[in-house]
């Protein structure tokens, strides 16, 4: 079939045909992301997209952005519903719970999301200029609509659109002058140039913006590999780091009656040689554990502190997530319960804790609003955590004996750009992403996880340590290589050495400032009539 038949054929569908199509390829834009990194593919949802806003016609303008925002609803469910489908396996940790609510959260999320890119193909048609220039107008409205994901109602900006570009490693490295989001825009246009191919003007003018999508992917390409330094990152002396990955069920992991058992394994787990030369926890200066790792008050539970201090050797330290509880307000009955990375020293003393701010909605606490009416027909957040999760005040650097400063990660905050850095002290020298996938068992989540946790040091130019209940823990050096890890779904330990600092990125710098300047750039094209 020729490309222009293709595209008349999507142009012109209409009512259930047009809906499925609209399904279809913003369902294939979920190959390009992690685990599978099928990056090419990006031009078929992006693609599409253009021919089904090129569709989306009326007498008016408002009829036209029904149409429009209709046709940007059922791909953006599309291509949520392909994204996230593993997080049904959350409801199913405590089936007896959550099971029969499985579907609505899996299929309702997605259909909120799908609300963003609607609005984006929207405003897009009302704006829709001719010929390649709705190329940019396309990319210009999905990213602000992405940027909007990842900001309203606490923000979800997991699989926004340039991390379909961000598994290779060379291309991704544009985030250290753009950020994800200036990624996004480059990534819309470059998968939507082939639409001209399809429309738009005849001769040798149609072939103009697919070349110059070549061009940029090119460019993109020299960049990050100029960017990248051949040899490895120099390494922070005197800093030995232990990775304890336990891969502990999430059923036995928060019963209380096994925190006995669950610390001895921790224990014997962390003390583990690694080889014939190695001789365990003496070897290391750090030892780290995941998030949420204890199914008791670690703050509260003398004989457990008292036993880490036993096991950890003079000058080593323990970084662990574990629950922390807070002091009780008046006319409060119980103290908050925060989510907190804490640190032990080897006398067993919590010397410092850090609570994490962004909280998980439904996973951690109830929105205020719909609390009552969740409640009500018998749910409740995910954590097993009377009343939910407290948020911490701010963001704030953890000092860690021989580490230089610490920013502090607890799962999902890690997916937040312009949002990991502590807000007072200086530049951190490193990014500790502490997580509990565990929820999501061996499905494409966790990998899509480390992919974001990822592009954040990127960003920043910082080196990202990061140690997870079943997996993926790793250590990605501050121009996103991955120096060391472990596989999804095994147990173990992973020595590994501290990478020292890339150079202060553009993005560490000034932010979206570069995403700025490209829409504007973008927007004054995109009004540029062909001659």
């Amino acid at each position: 079939m020729r490309l222009s038949a293709l595209a008349d054929g999507i142009i012109l569908s209409w009512g259930w045909r047009k809906r499925l199509i609209a399904l279809a390829a913003g369902a294939s834009g979920a190959l390009a992301l992690p685990p599978l990194d099928l990056w090419p593919l990006i031009v078929v949802p992006m693609t599409v997209a253009v021919w089904l806003i090129d569709g989306a016609v009326g007498a008016t303008a408002s009829s036209r952005f029904r149409a429009a925002f209709a046709a940007g609803w059922w791909w953006g469910f599309g291509f949520f519903l392909a994204g996230l489908w593993w997080l049904g396996a959350a409801f199913l940790v405590e089936a007896d719970k959550f099971a029969w609510a499985m579907p609505l959260g899996v299929v309702a999320l997605p259909a909120f999301l799908a609300l963003f890119p609607a609005l984006a193909f929207g405003c897009a048609r009302l704006l829709w200029p001719a010929g390649a220039g709705r190329i940019l107008m396309l990319a210009v409205a999905l990213t602000i609509s992405e940027w909007l994901r990842g900001h309203v109602l606490t923000g979800f900006p997991w699989n926004v659109y340039g991390m379909m570009l961000a598994g290779q490693g060379f291309i991704a490295q544009f985030a250290a002058l753009g950020g994800l989001y200036g990624l996004t825009l480059l990534a819309v246009a470059i998968g939507a140039a082939p639409a001209t191919l399809g429309t738009a003007e005849a001769g040798a003018r149609r072939w103009r913006a697919p070349i110059l999508a070549i061009l940029t992917l090119a460019a993109l390409i020299g960049f990050g590999a100029w960017h990248i330094p051949n040899a490895a990152a120099p390494l922070v002396a005197g800093v030995k780091l232990r990775l304890m990955q336990p891969n502990l069920a999430q059923d036995a992991k928060f019963s209380a009656r096994n925190g006995e058992a669950i610390l001895n394994e921790y224990l014997t787990l962390s003390d583990r040689a690694t080889s014939p030369s190695t001789l365990g926890v003496q070897d290391v200066t750090h030892l780290i554990w995941p998030e949420s790792a204890f199914p008791f008050l670690l703050g509260r539970s003398p004989q457990a502190l008292a036993r880490i201090a036993a096991a950890l050797p003079p000058n080593t330290t323990l970084i662990t997530g574990a629950a922390r509880a807070g002091e009780a307000l008046p006319g409060e009955s119980r103290p908050p319960i925060f989510n907190s990375v804490q640190v032990v020293d080897d006398e067993g003393v919590i010397v410092s804790s850090y609570d994490k701010v962004h909280l998980v909605p439904f996973g951690e606490y109830l929105p205020p609003i719909l609390e009552r009416l969740i409640r009500g027909v018998g749910l409740s957040e995910f954590v097993s955590i009377p009343g939910g999760f407290a948020a911490g005040k701010r963001h704030i650097p953890l000092s860690i004996r021989g580490l230089p400063a610490v920013a502090p990660l607890l799962c999902y905050e890690a997916i937040f750009p312009g949002e990991v850095m502590p807000s007072q002290g200086p530049r951190p020298g490193l990014m500790l992403n502490l997580t509990n996938d565990g929820w999501f068992g061996q499905t494409s989540g966790p990998y899509q996880h480390l992919a974001q946790a990822r592009m954040r040091a990127i960003e920043e130019g910082l080196p990202l340590v990061r140690v997870a209940n079943t997996g993926i823990s790793a250590v990605i050096d501050g121009y996103g290589r991955i120096t060391a890890s472990l596989p999804l779904g095994t147990q173990g330990v992973l020595d590994a050495n501290l990478p020292q600092t890339a150079p202060v990125t553009l993005y560490a710098q000034f932010g979206d400032a570069a995403l700025v300047g490209l829409i504007a750039l973008f927007l004054l094209l995109a009004r540029v009539r062909p001659g």
